[in-house]
């Protein structure tokens, strides 16, 4: 069985795309063998900036003989349809066979496909592979119709196996295949002739070419740390910068060079971001000091001075690029710390758009503003505080140093908030009202910065909900989704209790009257001599739009403005976080239909609440009482829903224990009174956990009731009375959550 090795040599491939690309150049290949009939035992990928490499070990010489049956009309049939059968076929009438069926004498064809060669197909597939690549971005060049990622030089391909190996016959686009690679550009450039993976990767090795991108990352790496090591430091991690400089270099050769000594009072964050975007070098901090002292490059040769002039050159070059930081770093400074201070760069942001239909960065602070005040003292934070907080959260977006590095804010606006002597709070808030940016980041913990994170989101998502803006699909634009996430995890994991439903309400009116108000103004300028023209502000959903008299007068119609959907947008932006709930629950453990049957209930919009009552039903539903319950409740309910439906009044009320006839109806209606006594102050301070356990230990009672008692009985008022007890099990059941939605 032979061996496949491809090689697609071409200029540098962006280190971005050599993972996708490797993983591409398999599925493509090994999918097109197999739809072939080549079956293989293993398949590996590999890259380097020059090469894509494919090797697939224990595949079929040929593809198996297949013999295919086609059923075609009958005998008797029309012979233009037979004529039709046979030419696809591609048999002739004589070597048709004829069978009796239920349906009378049907024509068969029994047509035989002789197996191909496995270099035969592998020539079609891999030409295939190459003019069909996935590339992200694609380029030609010279006279070719070819397209690759960048001008594609030659192709190895060949069948490997004990008595030899065979060069694939291929051409594509003038390429002809053949068994030569070519080793490192510069230190070993000639022409490598290969006969088998093994060899190939062997000689590559050789020739200064680490070919598993895996292996040069480890190889950086481990130089890299020991390095830093011998000199006391450290380097600091970066896993993306670290995959993508083992994607620039075929033979990774570490140094490490110095900063100068203006540069190291700079924040080790602005060093580390301009060494990283802007010349792939990893920081090497000092522990002790927390410092960013050094850095570290890897070339991708070796020289005879050891790297000497290569880190010469890229310290002259670094160099440069802090002396800008530098400079954005003390005028940003002098800003700060001056008598206007950060008003002057929150000033600026009046003339700064955050979106057409919502206003400028400096409305958006506004309202950040007026929300977080509302917001403080239900996170314990001072209400003065946060404000202020909030009003200059994001002031450094108008700084030099986040305009020339935007992933800095929040992290900049921290420096410059302390520089301003603003209090510890205030800075912080500055960094952390942005997180949590993903599901692995920590959310804000300080009450201000809980505050103002809140603030920022919720202002976020009842803005997009008022100017109608909501994700559709797997479009979200503005990030919403995550937005909604931040807000559930800061609330849950800070334990924080707020009612979110007023509060998403009086944004989204706030919002609208704003649009209504910059709409307005905007007309009214018309009725001063100015033409109407379209207005950059749009006239919010639902307001209807200013009209002219015949005098040319501009017109409002009557009413105060207000919008008719508005709480139809609070009701479906509420649906929307508990939908995000439900995904934040799930990666818990938590079921959906249990998130359901709490959402249901009085007060969903306190999620933290929410969250703590999802969880003890979850964890109540783990144990035997408690799914037996729910089938005892759910017979009750049946019962009790159909006698309701077939006599047309509400079983609800006078359920008495001198009716009861039996032992079984009589410990129920203790169990019922035992297990209300405990489920109602439960509930009342929030102990979800007392209350499920409660409602978990009336199963048995209800389990002997239904074992032993008939509802509907003969006797009227028995049966009334039964219903009744049955009508409490419903609400007693249904206060602590609605069991109806619960599966099973």
């Amino acid at each position: 069985m032979p061996d496949l090795l491809i090689e697609l040599f071409s200029e540098e491939i962006p280190a971005r795309m050599q993972a996708r690309a490797a993983d591409d150049l398999k599925k493509l290949v090994t999918n097109g063998l197999v739809d072939a009939g080549l079956t293989y035992a293993s398949a590996a990928a590999f890259s380097t900036p020059r090469r894509l490499t494919l090797t697939i070990e224990g595949m079929l010489d040929a593809s198996p003989s297949l013999t295919e049956e086609r059923k075609g009309p009958k005998a008797d049939a029309p012979e233009k349809a037979i004529e039709g059968f046979l030419r696809g076929a591609g048999l002739t009438r004589d070597q048709l066979e004829e069978r009796d069926t239920p349906k009378g004498k049907i024509l068969f064809a029994m047509i035989n496909k002789p197996g191909r060669p496995a270099a035969e197909i592998v020539a079609e597939v891999q030409e295939t592979t190459i003019r069909t690549f996935p590339w992200p971005k694609s380029m030609r060049w010279g006279t070719g119709t070819l397209r690759w990622v960048r001008p594609l030089h030659s192709i190895l391909c060949i069948l490997s196996a004990e008595d030899g190996a065979q060069v694939v016959p291929l051409t594509v686009d003038g390429i002809t295949a053949g068994d030569t690679t070519r080793g490192h550009r510069f230190m070993a450039p000639d022409t490598i002739t290969v006969s088998s993976f093994e060899d190939y990767s062997a000689k590559l090795k050789r020739a200064f070419v680490v070919l598993d991108p895996a292996e040069r990352r480890d190889t950086i790496w481990n130089d890299a740390t020991n390095m830093a090591f011998a000199n006391g430091l450290e380097v600091v991690e970066d896993a993306g910068l670290l995959a993508e400089v083992a994607g620039l270099v075929e033979y990774p050769v570490v140094l490490m060079g110095q900063i100068g000594e203006d540069f190291l009072g700079l924040p080790p964050e602005v060093l580390q971001t301009s060494m990283k975007e802007h010349q792939k070098f990893f920081s090497v901090r000092n522990p002790k000091t927390g410092r960013i002292e050094r850095f570290v490059t890897v070339a991708n040769r070796t020289t005879a001075d050891d790297g000497a002039t290569i880190l010469a050159g890229n310290e002259k070059v670094l160099s440069a690029r802090l002396s800008d930081a530098k400079f954005f770093w003390e005028n940003d400074l002098r800003i700060a710390q001056s008598d206007a201070g950060m008003q002057t760069w929150v000033d600026r942001l009046s003339n700064v758009t955050f979106h057409n239909k919502l206003g400028t960065q400096a409305e958006l602070i506004s309202r950040m503003e007026a929300l977080a005040g509302e917001l403080a003292p239900m996170v314990g934070a001072d209400a003065d505080e946060a404000r202020a907080a909030a009003r200059f959260a994001k002031a450094d977006l108008s700084s030099e140093m986040v305009y020339e590095f935007p992933e800095l804010q929040g992290l900049m606006g921290s420096y410059y908030a302390k520089a301003a002597g603003k209090s510890d709070a205030i800075a912080a808030a500055a960094q952390d009202h942005y997180a949590p940016l993903g599901p692995s980041d920590d959310v804000p913990t300080a009450p201000v910065s809980i505050a103002v994170a809140l603030a920022e989101k919720i202002d976020k998502l009842t803005g997009f909900w008022a100017i109608d803006e909501k994700p559709t699909g797997s479009k979200d634009p503005f990030a919403l989704r995550r937005a909604a996430l931040g807000v559930i995890r800061i609330l849950v994991e800070n334990d924080v209790s707020v009612n979110l439903a007023p509060l998403i309400r009086h944004c989204i009116q706030n919002t609208t009257s704003e649009m209504v108000t910059a709409h307005r103004a905007q007309v009214d300028i018309s009725n001063e001599g100015i033409p109407l023209i379209h207005s950059p502000v749009p006239a919010p959903s639902g307001e209807k739009i200013a009209e002219r008299s015949n005098s040319g007068k501009v017109i409002w119609p009557e009413g105060d403005g207000s919008l008719p959907e508005l709480d139809k947008n609070s009701s479906h932006l509420l649906s929307f976080l508990h939908d995000r709930l439900k995904v934040y629950l799930k990666d818990q453990g938590v079921r959906h239909d249990i998130i359901d049957a709490c959402i249901a209930m009085e007060g969903n919009d306190d999620l933290t609440l929410l969250v703590k009552r999802a969880k003890a039903l979850s964890e109540t539903l783990k144990t035997d009482d408690g799914e037996n319950l729910i089938q005892g409740f759910k017979r009750a309910n049946n019962i009790l829903s159909q006698a309701e439906d077939a006599d047309g009044v509400e079983y609800s009320f006078g359920a008495d224990i001198k009716f009861a006839e039996t032992e079984e109806e009589r410990a129920l209606f203790a169990a019922l009174d035992t297990a209300e006594a405990q489920i109602k102050p439960a509930m009342e301070a929030q102990d979800f956990g007392t209350a499920m356990s409660a409602m978990a230990s009336l199963r048995g009672p209800i389990d002997a009731f239904f074992d032993a008692v008939q509802v509907n009985s003969d006797n009227a008022t028995i049966r009334r009375n039964r219903l009744n007890l049955l009508s409490r099990i419903r609400t007693i059941c249904s206060s602590v959550a609605d069991l109806t939605k619960i599966d099973g």
